[in-house]
This record gives structure tokens, C-alpha cells and sequence, in this order.
């Protein structure tokens, strides 16, 4: 597997259960602009890898910027440093120098079928990946994307998703390349309408440091903003301090004290391990109008007579996502933290 992640909260607790998944092999992750900024994202990662001893996996940054329009971050979401409260110490391991594009195109290329590709923040990279290997969406044995909203508000613009808006051109030029290929090549697209559904509670985050052995982790709504864990165990620390950070956020939005674990969702997809529904559909975006800008519109009716280029997700279920997440990062926790 390929992860692309701009990482972020969600994205760092997706990271966490693919380093606790069996027979997953992360080929690399690359780094793309849009939580935080490039060189950030990439700190993140090489941070949590070596929390969880996997510091051999290569990390490139790509893009630093989108294809077209400024870069927006959100660091009021994601905090600062992009994961949240949590503190990890300053990674030993180094920035591949090889470009984002350069991992993904000969990632395909030297294992044509085998390589699923996962991207949890915009598409830039994908994108310029596509550009310089046009054939990557048939050398590549599945991708997953973890964006858009179609029957379902945005939740950066009435209508528009994050990493969609973050770089709609991007957007529109992977899901052009996948027009009329196979039904197995299409990308499966986790968006807003599923990846909503997986909200984190603090009683699941409670549940992960019991599986763990380390104990009752609190994640108290009354406790003053900013509280960090005592946990004893590094990774439970972690993704306490992170989710702590993303519930506060959430709550600030009047949507609760919860977290949205959007990326986790989409990785079990990419894994095969997480069950859903789907609909075939011609996915575009608009980068026109300044009233939708970043809005994904799916055509699945064929009104547009085009072929489908995307699997949208419908359904799913939250319940197993996490009673999944709880065991997988248990075992991470447990052999790492």
C-alpha cells in the first residue's frame, strides 16, 4: 500500500491501524499540503512511524501546493503541529529524496496489480503522479479516496468537503483519468455522508487503553481545555492528546463532544477489512463558480452520458469500525507504547 495523507489528526489515527494491521505493507507514505503544510505533515509521520518502530518506511514529500489556487491549512482543526495535543519527539529518520510523484509512479510500475493506493488528503500528488504515469490507475491494483460530500453538507463550504476544496483541480483530473476503466480499477470514495458516521467518543478512546493493559484513559468534557494524558503508554498518549484536540473542536461546531474519524474509515476500505455499501457514479468537481467551488456532484442516473468513474460508499458501520480500531491499535499500544 501507498499511503498519501496531509496529516492531521484522523490521518495519524488511520497511519496507527495500518502499522497494526496484518499483511498490510506500507510501501510508503507520501506527503501532500493541506491540514498543515508539507514539511509539517512530513515531520508527523516519520514522528509517528518510529513511535511504532517502523521507522523504515520511506516518507516523501510531493506538492507542497495545489495545482492552481494558494494552499489553505487548518491548523484551528488540527492544531499547530497537526495532531492535535500530542507531543512526539523530533524524528530521527530523514525526508526521502525522492518526490512524492517519483514513489508513487515506480511504486506501479514495479509491481503492476499489487499496490493499492490510499489517499487521505487532497489529490495533488495523485494528480502529478497520474500526469507522469498515465496509465498508473490500471497499473495500480485499487485506490481509495477518502473525500467529497454529495447528498450531504460540506463541511468546509455549504457544499464542498476539505481535501476536495483544498485542491479541486487535482480532484477533477484524478477522477477524469478513471472515466469507463473496469469496475475493479475504480476508485471507492469514502465521503462525508459515511465518514461522518464514525464518530469517536471518549469511551472508545477508554476502551483502547483497557485493550491495551494500560488502564482507564479519561476524556472528560469538563476538564479544562488543553488537559493532557497521563497514560504511561506512549501511544495511548498519543491518541488521546490528538482525538482530546479534535472533541474540543467538534464541540466548538456544536456537534458534540466527539471526533470524526473520516481517514480511519477509508483505510479499513483500502484493507479489505471494513464492510460497506456502494453505488456506481460519474464523479466531478467544480472549479468554476464561486458559489460551489470544491462541490463533488455525482451523476448516477447517466444523465451526463458519461461512464462511471467512481464507487461511492453509502453505507457502513460505525459500530465495527471501531470495535476494529479498538483492536488494532490495542496491539499497536501494546507491542510499541
Amino acid at each position: 500500500m501507498v499511503l498519501d495523507a496531509d496529516t492531521g489528526i484522523d490521518d495519524a489515527v488511520a497511519l496507527l491501524y495500518l502499522l497494526g494491521t496484518p499483511d498490510v505493507t506500507l510501501e510508503a507514505v507520501t506527503c501532500t499540503a493541506g491540514n498543515v503544510g508539507a514539511r509539517q505533515v512530513a515531520a508527523n509521520n516519520l514522528a509517528l512511524l518510529e513511535l511504532c518502530r517502523h521507522a523504515g518506511v520511506e516518507v516523501a514529500i510531493g506538492s507542497e501546493v495545489p495545482l492552481e489556487i494558494p494552499l489553505v491549512t487548518t491548523e484551528e482543526t488540527h492544531g499547530d503541529q497537526g495532531i492535535g495535543y500530542a507531543v512526539l519527539p523530533a524524528p530521527r529518520g530523514r525526508i526521502s529524496e525522492r518526490h512524492a510523484v517519483d514513489v508513487w509512479v515506480e511504486a506501479a510500475r514495479s509491481r503492476p496489480g499489487q499496490v493499492t493506493g490510499l489517499v487521505t488528503g487532497p489529490l495533488t500528488n495523485l494528480a502529478l503522479a497520474i500526469r507522469a504515469e498515465p496509465r498508473l490507475p490500471m497499473l495500480l491494483k485499487g485506490l481509495v479516496i477518502m473525500g467529497g460530500a454529495f447528498h450531504h453538507p460540506g463541511n468546509t463550504t455549504p457544499v464542498a468537503e476539505w481535501n476536495t476544496h483544498v485542491d479541486p483541480h487535482a480532484a477533477k483530473e484524478v477522477y477524469a483519468a478513471y472515466e469507463g476503466l473496469p469496475y475493479e480499477k475504480l476508485p471507492i470514495v469514502c465521503a462525508l455522508e459515511t465518514t461522518e458516521r464514525i464518530e469517536c467518543t471518549p469511551a472508545h478512546v477508554d476502551a483502547l487503553s483497557r485493550a491495551a493493559g494500560a488502564g482507564p484513559e479519561v476524556l472528560d468534557p469538563d476538564e479544562a481545555e488543553g488537559t493532557r494524558s497521563g497514560s504511561g503508554n506512549a501511544v495511548v498518549a498519543c491518541v488521546s492528546d490528538a482525538l482530546r484536540f479534535y472533541m474540543e473542536f467538534h464541540r466548538l461546531y456544536d456537534q458534540g463532544y466527539i471526533a470524526h474519524l473520516h481517514d480511519l474509515f477509508a483505510a479499513m476500505v483500502a484493507t479489505g477489512e471494513a464492510g460497506f455499501e456502494e453505488r456506481l457514479a460519474t464523479v466531478d468537481v467544480e472549479t468554476a463558480s464561486p458559489l460551489t467551488f470544491g462541490q463533488t456532484v455525482a451523476d448516477v442516473a447517466g444523465m451526463w452520458k458519461r461512464a462511471p468513474n467512481a464507487r461511492i460508499v453509502t453505507g457502513n458501520d460505525p459500530a465495527a469500525v471501531f470495535e476494529l480500531m479498538i483492536r488494532r491499535l490495542s496491539d499497536v499500544a501494546r507491542r510499541h507504547g
